[in-house]
């Protein structure tokens, strides 16, 4: 017990030495570091949830790179989006590809804290530099397994259509999960 204890309470004062809150206080960018990506997406769809809850919704976005239905890499599945450019791009059309800025769609994302509209900021710290070290015990398989290959979830407030032509698997405090056989 006091050595879960010591090794919980290094684990968090590493990460949060490691992880860059300086740049927490700004908008979520997407990442190409597959632990980023996956932090990011926990912090914003399950933060409040226990952490049975914030793995089941890690385990979805791996379960969703395992489906070629998906893309292939965590950061893909995460920031999975329709775009649209921005106008201060599109005015200018000989402007090159790699100078214009897209932004993602409202409610048009495959997680719905990417394109709600509102701000991204990582605001508690304590919460993310938990949830990073959950992330990574997530990416290293430690919950394989855990949620049946369950690929979507929802609140349980709210009714999608897609529900009823998937499998569900179960709920965890508020999302219900379900697998797309």
């Amino acid at each position: 017990m006091e050595y879960n204890l010591f090794m919980n309470k290094f684990l968090l004062t590493t990460i949060l030495s490691v992880v860059s809150f300086s740049a927490l206080a700004e908008p979520v960018l997407p990442s190409s570091n597959p632990a980023i990506c996956l932090a990011n997406n926990i912090y914003h769809e399950a933060k409040g949830q226990p952490d049975a809850g914030q793995v089941a919704v890690g385990l979805v976005v791996l379960n969703r790179v395992k489906d070629s239905r998906y893309p292939n890499t965590v950061c893909e599945v995460v920031y999975d989006a329709r775009m649209r450019e921005s106008w201060k791009t599109k005015q200018y059309p000989d402007l090159p590809d790699d100078e214009r800025k897209y932004y993602p769609r409202k409610h048009q994302c495959q997680f719905s804290w990417y394109c709600d509209g509102k701000a991204d900021r990582i605001r508690d710290k304590k919460s993310y530099a938990k949830i990073y070290a959950l992330t990574i015990r997530i990416l290293t398989g430690r919950y394989d397994g855990l949620i049946e290959g369950a690929t979507h979830y929802h609140a349980h407030y709210v009714s999608p259509s897609w529900s009823k032509t998937h499998t569900y698997v179960g709920q965890i405090a508020d999302h219900i999960f379900y697998r797309w056989d």
